[in-house]
């Protein structure tokens, strides 16, 4: 074969191997003059190919539980009462916790000192702060509360906070000094030591006699020193406290006749079970006297189960809820339970859901919903109350460093700015009895109360 058609041949196979894709050569590693090897086709450089990054494959984000929404809104509000009260040792007010944040700077509210003692046990026994931490916060409010101003042994319902005295010429109140009396036998049961030793002492103080109108043999809510007495617990509401914390009383007792003396007025919504309901049908009326003392297996000398009670008073705002899902954009299945709260024209103490009154108008609706609601009757109605649950923590708008905030009104796009202790109060302690009895355990291991019910007349759970 002549030398033409040599190079003829290898030119042809060259072609014929790059047209069907095999490889091309870089200019980079053609051999350059000099060296052995065929005379190159000289093609143009390709840019390496980049090796693939290696990026994890995401893990898949897992779904939020009920048990993590009932810890973000315990640990919200056991916070509130953590870092809202007065921590300075040397104040006059130390331990008193403010009646809400970020509203009425310096005030603080005797009911949210008793919420606030009773969440010390959650915090303890929910690992957010030691028992050492919550015996020095406790004996040190106790230690404030014996130097404070009282009437006979009842305090006001607002106080400095920095001073404990007197706030905004405020009364002297019968339901908010049984609270606190709650979260101080609550404490002193808890913590024992010191701790109870004063809260015996500011028990045994309270006269609860002298808050009595003999006449009708009916508690007095309020007491102004400039004006007397005022109003009266004649209907049913949330002082099943007071009965059980004055007969318990071995200082100053008050017999059965009060408690059995205030109007029980029973009624129904819809195809619901009647029950005995208080004015405003404010569904904290049916919560808080619960959140402490046990009610359930228990019935009064009348026959009345204040447990099932309250059971029914949750499903009659769940089924109202229902019922006015097509009126307004927040009220429904995920959003119910109308009790008193901030709402867009400020605190409003009517909110409520019928029954109420004698006729059903006694309740104000305007489509503020409170996420205390539903939270508190987690006992009466768990599957309702972790649906409205599980929709709160959806919004945003609602969520705070304390847990979620007061109330919202998606019909007047309004969301609250505040936290309210009370309300915070009744969530933290019914979401912990829900989980596993806890206040109700110290509680009812307290002598005083279970001897106020027996003195009440009711019957003792069967085993």
């Amino acid at each position: 074969m002549n030398k033409q058609r040599i190079v003829l041949l290898v030119l042809v196979m060259a072609l014929f191997w790059t047209g069907c894709g095999g490889p091309r050569v870089p200019a980079s590693v053609v051999p350059t003059a000099g060296q052995e090897g065929p005379s190159p086709i000289v093609t143009e450089a390709l840019s390496p190919t980049p090796a693939p990054s290696a990026t994890p494959t995401p893990s898949p984000t897992p779904p939020v539980t009920d048990e993590d929404i009932i810890a973000y809104e315990m640990r919200g509000a056991f916070a509130f009462f953590w870092e809202q009260a007065n921590t300075d040792p040397a104040s006059p007010g130390y331990g008193l916790i403010r009646d809400r944040f970020p509203g009425s700077e310096g005030i603080a509210s005797i009911a949210s000192v008793g919420f606030g003692l009773t969440a010390l046990i959650v915090g303890v026994e929910r690992g957010y702060i030691t028992r050492e931490q919550g015996y020095a916060r406790a004996l040190g409010t106790l230690q404030t509360l014996s130097r404070m101003e009282r009437v006979e042994g009842f305090y006001y319902h607002f106080v400095n906070l920095a001073t404990g005295r007197r706030a905004w010429q405020s009364e002297v109140s019968s339901i908010d000094t049984a609270i606190l009396m709650m979260g101080v036998l609550a404490a002193g049961q808890y913590f024992g030591d010191e701790v109870q030793t004063l809260a015996e002492a500011l028990y045994a103080e309270v006269n609860w006699p002298w808050f009595l109108d003999e006449g009708r043999q009916m508690f007095y809510m309020a007491y102004w020193p400039e004006e007397g007495f005022a109003g009266h617990w004649d209907f049913y509401a949330e002082q099943l406290m007071v009965y059980v914390l004055a007969a318990g009383s071995e200082t100053h007792p008050v017999g059965p006749r009060p408690y059995y003396t205030f109007t029980r007025h029973w009624a129904r919504y819809g195809d619901g079970e009647p029950f005995i309901h208080s004015w405003f049908g404010s569904l904290f009326t049916y919560q808080f006297s619960h959140a402490w003392i046990d009610f359930r297996g228990r019935v009064d000398e009348k026959g009345v189960d204040w447990f099932k009670n309250s059971v029914e008073a949750s499903r009659a705002h769940y089924a109202f809820a229902v019922a006015m899902d097509a009126k307004y954009k927040t009220l429904g299945p995920e959003a119910w339970g109308l009790t008193a709260c901030d709402g867009p024209g400020g605190y409003e103490g009517r909110y409520g859901a019928p029954p109420s009154g004698y006729d059903n108008r006694a309740h104000v609706v305007d489509d503020t919903i409170p996420p205390a609601g539903a939270i508190g009757s987690i006992l009466f109605t768990p599957e309702e109350s972790l649906r409205a649950l599980r929709n709160y923590f959806t919004i945003e708008p609602l969520k705070g460093p304390y847990g979620f905030k007061d109330a919202y009104n998606l019909s007047k796009n309004w969301y609250a700015t505040d936290v309210i202790g009370i309300d915070k109060g009744i969530s933290l302690l019914m979401l912990a009895n829900y989980q596993d009895g806890l206040i109700h355990r110290v509680m009812m291991s307290n002598p005083h109360i279970l001897n106020g019910l027996e003195r009440l007349g009711f019957s003792s759970p069967t085993p």
